[in-house]
């Protein structure tokens, strides 16, 4: 039926699910946003791709957005409180949907056409859809002729669809920017933190991607992420990834969604050595450890010099989310052999502010604690933090910080935790 028609189930007060990152349904969303009867619609997401019509300024009264990661298009609604932040650790996510604690009225669903079976899969993205598609009372999808068709836990029967609009149109893509100097350096230094036969769990981004382009001579990796994008395309074909040393999903990449081009679309549409699984599963500590030599490679907005790391906000104003840093940074240092890294450039704001910080600012969200913190890593060294005191950590992330801020960092160090200067040596 049409988007419209599609979309009239949905009434005042309802919960709805929007499929995110490359499977938004855009058009439904259109469709949706279109109407101008509804009021106190609660609409739950991760980050969504595309334009967000329905945090534009005027829509208040009608929608809601409930971000449980938060992209780009929601960030000034939730800084103008027209919007809200669920922070909460992507492994979770599921459960609010499957406990109750989230009643759906609506999911909108992006899927690949049904096979002869009459299954459609949720294509490039799994993550928290599959709890929606199996909870919510009503499921609304967009079926499209060019959403890949992907193996995993992750299929959703077509007798399971109540409403359905049927497209032909090229997912939006992400696109890499290109590489600086900096984080071509922290790429080098984190890929010599990875030894053959690592399992590899990376975000999206300029450093998991400048990492990702060093180990085309390693062996025998693997990876089990909660994401990934076009690099890992890249070290399959080079033959670096082979899976062949994990112990959860030998042989294959397990993954919950993916973000890139239409080269990595192609590369998992039907390739049985990729699966998609709920992030409740890729995410789970318990699954994670099992792997060997699991490397963790995430980032951080801010590090303050006891190892406290705050990745999902600027001050108070929301950046992103807490996501999977938490859940594979414990499960990489419960692994044998594993490696949980924060990796960061060690200024922001072009260059006048230092990441390393005395103090994280007013209001920042302390995602991953500094009991959970292993290694460091900026362009100017790795320092691995797990067991040393608070007086060893701050030494130890003053000497990788900008050298322009390592004397300020430690005066004022010493001031807040009166550590008296080290001596010199003799």
């Amino acid at each position: 039926m049409s988007a419209a028609d599609a979309v009239a189930i949905v009434g005042n007060g309802h919960r709805l699910f929007i499929h995110g990152a490359c499977a938004t349904p855009a058009p439904l969303l259109e469709a949706l946003c279109a109407r101008k009867d509804l009021a106190d619609v609660c609409l739950y997401h991760l980050h969504t791709a595309g334009p967000a019509p329905f945090a534009m300024t005027g829509r208040e009264r009608e929608f809601r957005s409930v971000s449980l990661f938060t992209g780009a298009p929601l960030r000034q609604a939730i800084a103008e409180d027209r919007a809200d932040y669920i922070p909460i650790f992507l492994s979770d996510i599921p459960g609010l949907f499957l406990s109750g604690a989230v009643k759906l009225d609506v999911a909108f669903l992006q899927l690949s056409p049904p096979d002869a079976h009459g299954f459609c899969s949720l294509g490039t993205s799994c993550d928290a859809a599959k709890a929606a598609a199996e909870t919510a009372r009503v499921v609304i999808a967009e079926i499209n002729e060019q959403m890949p068709r992907t193996h995993g836990n992750n299929v959703v029967p077509l007798d399971r669809v109540h409403a359905f609009v049927a497209t032909d149109r090229a997912l939006i893509e992400h696109h890499p920017e290109p590489e600086t100097a900096v984080e071509a350096r922290i790429g080098e230094l984190v890929a010599d933190l990875i030894d053959d036969g690592s399992t590899l769990q990376m975000g999206i981004g300029g450093i998991p991607d400048a990492v990702l382009a060093r180990l085309h001579q390693k062996r025998d990796l693997g990876i089990h992420t909660e994401m990934f994008s076009d690099r890992i395309v890249d070290l399959v074909e080079s033959g670096a990834v082979t899976n062949r040393h994990k112990v959860v999903g030998v042989g294959r990449i397990i993954t919950s969604f993916i973000n890139g081009t239409r080269r990595l679309f192609d590369f998992v549409h039907d390739n049985p050595m990729v699966a998609f699984y709920p992030c409740d599963w890729t995410n789970d500590t318990s699954v994670i450890r099992k792997n060997p030599k699991v490397v963790a490679i995430n980032s951080a907005i801010q590090i303050d010099l006891s190892g406290q790391v705050c990745a999902d906000s600027i001050g108070h104003r929301i950046y992103s989310g807490i996501g999977g840093q938490m859940d594979f940074i414990r499960g990489a240092a419960l692994s044998k052999g594993g490696k949980p890294i924060i990796a960061l450039p060690s200024l922001a704001a072009g260059g006048k502010v230092s990441r390393l910080v005395v103090q994280l600012n007013a209001g920042a969200g302390v995602v991953t604690t500094r009991g959970h913190v292993h290694w460091v890593v900026t362009e100017y060294g790795a320092v691995n933090l797990h067991g040393k005191s608070l007086r060893e950590r701050a030494e130890a992330l003053t000497s990788i910080a900008h050298p322009d801020f390592r004397a300020e960092l430690r005066r004022e160090v010493r001031q807040a935790r009166s550590f008296p200067p080290k001596p010199a040596p003799a």
